[in-house]
């Protein structure tokens, strides 16, 4: 939640230009006001439905978000056993932990039956097969949900959010679902607990949802139909998109509707897993122009955040506003905003139109809550940026900015030869 305070930029009622003074450039910088609004948004929408709010931890695994999403009444999605630490660390419990996920190691699967996960949604009859022997080993019995691919062709802003069509690598394909039902049935460690979709991120319109549920209901009844009566959920997946340029924001009332009808026709508790919509308009990165330059025509300002801090515009094309935090009156010009990294696919921003910026001036790169951070990386062997939480008029880091040290942390230096 960005606004204007004094003539400067401020996150609730903390001035950014106080946080990079304080905490340096990059730095990651999430509103608490803000994640507790979308919570609350997504919430009331599903009112009347009995439903459960799971996080979805790709999307930014903050151990200080996680901790305040958990304080909402939140429970936690995960796709890896790094993910599951990090749940558990931040403070949820197993029961509120489902665990997804299309390549679940068989080290990963022993992690979930240890812990005790609510849900293992599982992707393939081979999963199935697999976690029933590590239940068994352990004489515990997994509640297991299906993932199943409903072979949705999606309108999002890039093919690689698209999750749920025919061909895809996630889910169960869809004419196996059934088979795949017996299957668990059958198996003596595993108790079929629930039916999960995920048809994509990003999206606006609301039709897939529609569609998706349709779908699943009708599987359900057939499942039902081979008298196997132990489904109690209904996980719907996330997907419910933010805007980052002009997209229109997903009608939550229409959304809620579209649950309200599936969960009074199955009669089962609905999970959602929300990532992005939660965190990503919370989220802002603070970057500093070091220089401005001109080449072939173009103008050009190279900044201290790049693709390793940011990497959705060189990945996705991904669109995010940027705007000065000190605004000024100047003329509106085009330019590229530009990392240090030495890639020529490292921009956060091309052909720009802005106001003129120049070097020493600080940026609020904005929605960049959701695989922000998540997918920074140590490439040029830069450390990470630093994250800080705001709540109202105070601000705390949450994550320390990485030193050189970090880089080499887990190196080897005086090696352990082995022969084989």
């Amino acid at each position: 939640m960005l606004r204007l305070r004094n003539g400067r930029l401020a996150c609730e009622e903390v001035p950014l230009d106080a946080i990079a003074e304080a905490v340096g450039t990059p730095a990651y910088v999430y509103s608490s006001a803000s994640v507790r609004s979308q919570f609350a948004r997504l919430d009331q929408a599903l009112s009347g439905v009995p439903h459960r709010i799971h996080y979805s931890l790709k999307a930014n695994g903050n151990s200080a978000l996680l901790r305040l999403i958990r304080s909402l009444g939140g429970g936690a999605d995960v796709v890896s056993g790094g993910e599951l630490y990090r749940a558990l660390h931040g403070g949820f419990a197993p029961e509120d932990i489902v665990f997804g996920g299309v390549g679940k190691s068989a080290r990963e699967l022993v992690e979930a039956v240890e812990a005790g996960v609510r849900l293992v949604n599982v992707e393939s009859e081979a999963e199935l097969r697999l976690l029933d022997g590590i239940a068994g080993e352990r004489r515990r019995r997994m509640p297991v949900g299906l993932r199943l691919n409903p072979e949705i062709t999606v309108d999002n802003p890039h093919a690689y959010i698209r999750t749920g069509g025919k061909g895809h690598k996630f889910g169960i394909p869809w004419d196996e679902g059934v088979a795949a039902a017996r299957l668990a049935a059958s198996l003596p460690w595993i108790e079929l607990a629930g039916l999960d979709m995920h048809v994509g991120s990003q999206l606006a319109e609301l039709d897939a949802y529609q569609r998706g549920l349709e779908r699943i209901v009708s599987l359900m009844e057939a499942i039902r139909g081979e008298g196997i009566q132990s489904l109690r959920y209904l996980d719907i997946g996330g997907g419910l998109a933010v805007p980052y340029e002009h997209e229109r924001p997903p009608d939550l009332r229409a959304y809620g509707r579209i649950v309200r009808e599936a969960a009074r026709r199955t009669g089962l508790e609905v999970l959602v897993e929300p990532g992005r919509f939660l965190v990503a308009e919370a989220g802002t990165l603070l970057t500093r122009v070091l220089y401005r330059k001109r080449s072939g025509g173009r103008e050009i300002a190279v900044t201290d955040a790049g693709m390793t801090e940011l990497l959705r515009p060189s990945h996705y094309q991904a669109y995010h506003h940027i705007d000065p935090v000190r605004p000024r009156q100047r003329a509106a010009v085009r330019i590229d905003v530009v990392g240090p990294v030495c890639e020529s696919g490292d921009f956060l921003a091309l052909d720009r139109e802005m106001p003129d910026i120049e070097a020493g001036d600080l940026l609020a790169v904005r929605t960049a809550g959701a695989y922000g951070y998540s997918m920074a990386s140590n490439y040029n062997a830069r450390p990470r940026a630093a994250e800080v939480l705001v709540d109202g008029d105070r601000y705390a880091v949450t994550t320390e900015r990485e030193e050189y040290a970090d880089l080499i942390r887990l190196e080897r230096h005086a090696l352990d030869w082995r022969t084989a």
